[in-house]
């Protein structure tokens, strides 16, 4: 969080509070990190709304750019703009589809989760983060060097946060249910699988300074066990990672991290391994 230079904000002309902004604003006021506010619209000028907003940001003392356009969709346009202004975070606030809407279409919130080179933070609510607790949600099942640097990355974000709100972070693992007819012993008793994962935490524990009292290895599927967390602990922001399933099997399984979204109450910033947002921004730079 604290290498972000740039942080692009998609601001809703229709609702006069930016939650986005607002969170944006904080990360910037921390990091100097630049803002440019992006309005996704082909219809409608704003450019009255976009010089309020950046006179009264430069007035605070915000380096900041504004922006209108549009390309196709919105999670297009998003990625466009990213990309051309090289920010590191987006930042937009989440609106919620219906349920019948998400059985016919894929949401535009979780195309820009699945396709964004960047790290994506959607808000939910205005509620601050300050003295709250911070959620960062981990599989350490998955011991490959990708995604143990996604680990990393994730519980890197989630100190960063931690500080930044003056917050406590937590974070947590699902652990998959015992089966007496697994190949690996470990894997036959309850105890024995949450033993194993506890020493794959080990490394950042040490490297992050996260006491065991707030590492968290439950039993239980993930998109389950996070929301259920997330829900108990009152977490300001949920941090986790996707893979960015793409394709049939992304509309038929879905991703964690989406699931995860329509089910939590507070902010989720999601993040990619770096291989995959290379290959994205390869994707997002092709004619």
């Amino acid at each position: 969080m604290q290498a972000i230079r740039s942080i692009l904000v998609v601001i809703e002309p229709e609702h006069s509070e930016s939650l986005a902004l607002k969170r944006a604003k904080l990360i910037a006021e921390v990091t100097g990190a630049h803002l440019h506010l992006l309005v996704c619209d082909k219809k409608h000028e704003h450019s009255a709304l976009l010089s309020l907003l950046k006179a009264g940001l430069q007035e605070d003392g915000y380096s900041v750019t504004t922006e209108q356009a549009w390309n196709d969709s919105l999670h297009e346009t998003i990625i466009d703009v990213q990309q051309a202004k090289g920010c590191g975070l987006v930042v937009k606030q989440h609106f919620p589809d219906s349920p019948l809407k998400k059985a016919l279409l894929t949401p535009g919130d979780w195309k820009l989760l699945r396709y964004c080179p960047s790290a994506v933070l959607l808000v939910k609510t205005a509620t601050p983060w300050a003295d709250r607790l911070i959620m960062a949600a981990i599989d350490v099942g998955n011991t490959d060097g990708e995604h143990r640097s996604l680990h990393d990355s994730i519980i890197e974000h989630g100190v960063d946060i931690a500080r930044l709100a003056k917050a406590q972070l937590h974070v947590i693992s699902a652990h998959p249910s015992p089966m007496l007819s697994a190949a690996d012993p470990t894997f036959q008793l309850r105890e024995t699988i949450a033993a194993r994962y506890r020493d794959q935490c080990k490394a950042f524990q040490a490297e992050f300074d996260i006491d065991d009292h707030y590492l968290h290895i439950e039993e239980g599927p993930a998109d389950v066990l996070i929301p259920f967390a997330a829900h108990k602990w009152e977490a300001a922001v949920t941090i986790i990672g996707t893979v960015a399933r793409t394709g049939l099997t992304g509309a038929l399984i879905g991703n964690t991290a989406e699931v995860v979204l329509d089910k939590v109450e507070g902010d989720v910033l999601v993040l990619k391994p770096q291989t995959l947002m290379d290959h994205l921004e390869e994707l997002a730079t092709k004619p």
